[in-house]
């Protein structure tokens, strides 16, 4: 394998008889799939029966690189792949900070990950003329909040929290204290094989087919990153709060349980907010010249500033204006290792069927496993409580803070989302609100299938690259085309990296359908539809699946 851009192992762990191979990586795949998000489904569909337990050993954990991972701009990501057991979808959730990186120099392009061990363990990766893993004993680190294991390690490193130990479909992966693998459930698998951590150290940077067109394409996207607003003053000077008041005012912020469109308090719970009120310190990611990651200051200590949508998931969504709850509720579910916006949105649910309570109690209950029917995610709560009607998800994920009543593309890519309900498999926010690439009237289904498929395929591509989401508010397919071949030395035109993106949406939607997922599950919460007008979306679904060959 030409191993310019891609680190050429994959190493194979089983817990269940402690065998571990490190193999060449497929260099077929890998030109077919990218990396990342794309080959880790490829790797999966071929590992596994659609029907698989997602808690049994034989479902795999595959934490993937991509080829621009460490290398490019905006790179220190890595993605986690499995079957979930939130939605029993092919899913798939990436994460920035340096753990990405980290594997990257150590010489892996993915790390697959099956049977489940007798007793608590984790994996050290270590880089050297070859990469090398190990399986090391984790009893000392199981029960340990994720600060707490993290904190044990001097290298990079990814870990569960008391949630995923308990097997919380809630349950999310932790890496740099900051950075989550955040949906799904994933946590849930890490528990159900008894995998506490992953360390990763040592290695070099990988090489780089064609060093001068590498610089050369890089400082391109470095140049159009920092002409892009968004970008530049928006994240880079309030992180992703900076949405709360755009989206309140364009009133698709979803409040007490998606009731209303608009929270009158969202001024009190922004990004602005935030920066007049609390000393505030930017923490980024690898190789980041943004830093929308921050920290704010409490007393002695630093605690992670929540992004957007945990502060909805805390705030609006549950009617809450105060930004100390916010920020508490943000860090007891980081530190038990849960998904905040499926832990808001459960108890967003719980507050409109059983009324008001303490938010940061809430939390604490289901993390310290006293609420059982709140650990879950909102679908089976409201199940349990005869009211489904009031779970605001697709496929049994919830929905996020953009209010589909109001941005009629993303509410066709919520609903053909291949993981759920989720804003980032097509961020249609970007056209319909933000205004990239163009704005268009974000109150009509006219073009919007075409244009949904398209953001999909092109968010496909960039998952498998790894590189930030937030570069696609100032790069397109051209920039990426030339990192990624003047990375692998491989000439990949822009019309190869979305035909790519399509396969791999194909990929996933084809394992979804071997499930037992059909065209019925590919809709939207009945609340919504209030507003939202039913037929134009079964006509606008109609036009999607026709487009992407899905009716044949």
């Amino acid at each position: 394998m030409n191993t310019g851009g891609w680190a050429g192992r994959t190493a194979l762990v089983d817990l269940s008889t402690g065998d571990i191979r490190i193999e060449k990586t497929d260099a077929e795949l890998f030109r077919q799939y990218i990396g990342g998000r794309g080959a880790a489904a490829a790797v999966l569909s071929e590992m596994i029966e659609a029907d698989t337990d997602p808690l049994s050993p034989e479902n795999p954990l595959i934490i993937a690189t991509g080829p621009l991972t460490g290398l490019s701009t905006m790179s220190g990501r890595h993605s986690i792949t499995t079957k979930s057991p939130l939605t029993g979808t092919i899913f798939d959730s990436t994460s920035g900070g340096f753990f990405g990186k980290g594997m990257k120099w150590a010489g892996l392009d993915m790390l697959v990950v099956t049977g489940r061990s007798e007793r608590p363990v984790y994996l050290a990766v270590a880089g050297g003329e070859e990469p090398s893993v190990e399986i090391k004993d984790a009893v000392h680190l199981w029960g340990l909040d994720t600060g707490e294991t993290l904190a044990r390690f001097d290298s990079p490193a990814l870990a569960i929290g008391p949630a995923g130990e308990r097997g919380f479909l809630t349950a999310n992966v932790c890496n740099d204290y900051s950075h989550f693998s955040g949906r799904g459930g994933v946590g849930a698998v890490f528990g159900s094989k008894r995998l506490k951590a992953v360390t990763v150290s040592g290695g070099k940077k990988p090489d780089i087919a064609e060093p001068e067109e590498f610089r050369k394409a890089n400082r391109e996207a470095l140049r159009l990153l920092t002409a892009s607003p968004p970008v530049s003053k928006g994240l880079a000077a309030y992180g992703t709060s900076v949405l709360m008041n755009l989206i309140n005012y364009m009133r698709i912020l979803p409040t007490a349980n998606f009731q209303s469109s608009h929270f009158d308090a969202a001024e009190k719970v922004s990004g602005e907010f935030i920066s007049e009120n609390y000393t505030v310190k930017k923490d980024p990611c690898w190789n980041c010249p943004v830093g929308c990651n921050r920290s704010l200051k409490k007393g002695k200590e630093w605690v992670p500033v929540p992004e957007y949508e945990s502060i909805w998931a805390f705030g609006p969504d549950m009617e809450n204006s105060d930004m100390e709850s916010i920020i508490e509720a943000n860090r007891l579910c980081n530190a038990y290792g849960m998904d905040t916006i499926t832990t808001g949105a459960t108890l967003a649910a719980k507050r409109e069927l059983e009324g008001k309570f303490s938010i940061t109690d809430g939390v604490r209950r289901i993390g310290d496993g006293g609420a059982p029917e709140l650990q879950d995610g909102s679908l089976r709560y409201a199940r349990r409580m005869g009211r489904p009607e009031v779970s605001m998800s697709v496929k049994g994920m919830e929905l996020p803070a953009y209010d589909p009543r109001g941005i009629y593309g993303q509410a066709l890519s919520y609903a053909t989302s291949t993981r759920g309900g989720d804003h980032l498999r097509g961020y249609m926010v970007s056209p319909e609100i933000i205004g990239k690439p163009k704005l268009i009237d974000r109150l009509s289904f006219s073009d919007k299938p075409a244009l949904v498929m398209l953001f999909q395929n092109l968010s496909a591509v960039i998952d498998s690259l790894i590189v930030c989401k937030f570069t696609s508010f100032a790069l397109t397919e051209d920039e990426y085309a030339s990192l990624l071949s003047a990375a692998t030395g491989i000439n990949y035109t822009a019309e190869d990296l979305m035909r790519i993106g399509g396969r791999i949406y194909d990929m996933e939607h084809g394992f979804n359908v071997e499930a037992g997922f059909g065209e019925e599950d590919d809709d939207l919460p009945e609340r919504v539809f209030d507003t939202l007008p039913r037929e134009e979306f079964l006509r606008a679904r109609d036009e999607y699946y026709r487009l992407r060959g899905w009716k044949e």
